[in-house]
């Protein structure tokens, strides 16, 4: 990654619309795009969205009451960004510090299983890059195989949505699997909290939040770990500074010498 073009994440949203064969209507969660959007604003990141099948992503459990949601509905950039979103399988990730998979029912449908989506979510992570996913968008980790062979989950610390939340909310058996389960079985050490309480977890440069309460923690702690990026990328190019500068002088005085 190139300092110059640090600080823009881009938000992959999902394009499924229907609840299994219930016919219910979903998509993404908007409170789980909508605040983590402010804390990657307000952090000074540009923010851009993608979806799966590209075009308006639907929306679902939009609460009219929350001041954030509020923001992110009426802003302009926004609106237009959502109007025509484009398909995952055209972003390119080198464009991106890191990647942002918001939840929602939705996601079950279609993020997993997607090798578009797996291939960008591969890509950042290979790159230095961070990987952030809430509630059901760890859905989306799901099968990612990293440049090492490894799955992205693999003997890793993860959160996302449990099987007493999908229990409590009536849909354990109208999705697609369990995703709870499904991590574990990809070899991830998912960490719980009680339901609907925030539970953020890091993992060097995996974040992920277990349910929409966590949504904001997971930016805030993406925003935390790209700014320690920076410092290393920093860090490295004055010293590659240095050295080079020391070879000049080096080579200057051997002139001199001679």
């Amino acid at each position: 990654m190139d300092i110059e073009t640090m600080k823009k994440v881009l938000l992959v949203l999902t394009s499924h619309d229907t609840l299994g064969d219930t016919g219910e209507p979903t998509g993404y969660f908007v409170g789980e795009a909508a605040h983590p959007w402010k804390v990657f604003r307000d952090a000074g990141y540009f923010v851009d969205f993608a979806s799966i099948a590209g075009g308006q992503p639907p929306q679902d459990g939009k609460d009219e009451e929350d001041e954030v949601q509020r923001q992110y509905l009426e802003d302009e950039t926004v609106r237009a960004s959502l109007y025509n979103t484009p398909r995952i399988s055209v972003v390119d990730p080198a464009q991106y510090d890191a990647v942002y998979l918001v939840g929602g029912h939705g996601t079950m449908w279609d993020f997993a299983g997607n090798a578009h989506l797996q291939s960008l979510v591969a890509a950042v992570h290979d790159a230095g890059g961070v990987v952030g996913a809430v509630c059901h968008g760890p859905s989306g980790l799901v099968d990612v195989e990293l440049s090492n062979g490894l799955r992205i989950v693999e003997g890793r610390r993860v959160a996302a949505f449990t099987n007493a939340e999908e229990d409590e909310v009536g849909k354990s058996d109208v999705v697609p699997f369990l995703l709870e389960d499904k991590l574990v079985e990809q070899g991830a050490d998912v960490r719980t909290a009680s339901n609907w309480t925030e539970n953020v977890v890091v993992d060097d440069r995996l974040v992920t939040g277990q349910n929409p309460q966590s949504a904001a923690g997971v930016a805030k702690e993406m925003t935390k770990l790209l700014t320690e990026v920076v410092r290393e990328q920093k860090a490295a190019q004055e010293a590659d500074s240095a050295a080079l500068r020391q070879a000049h002088d080096a080579e200057k005085s051997e002139d001199d010498q001679g």
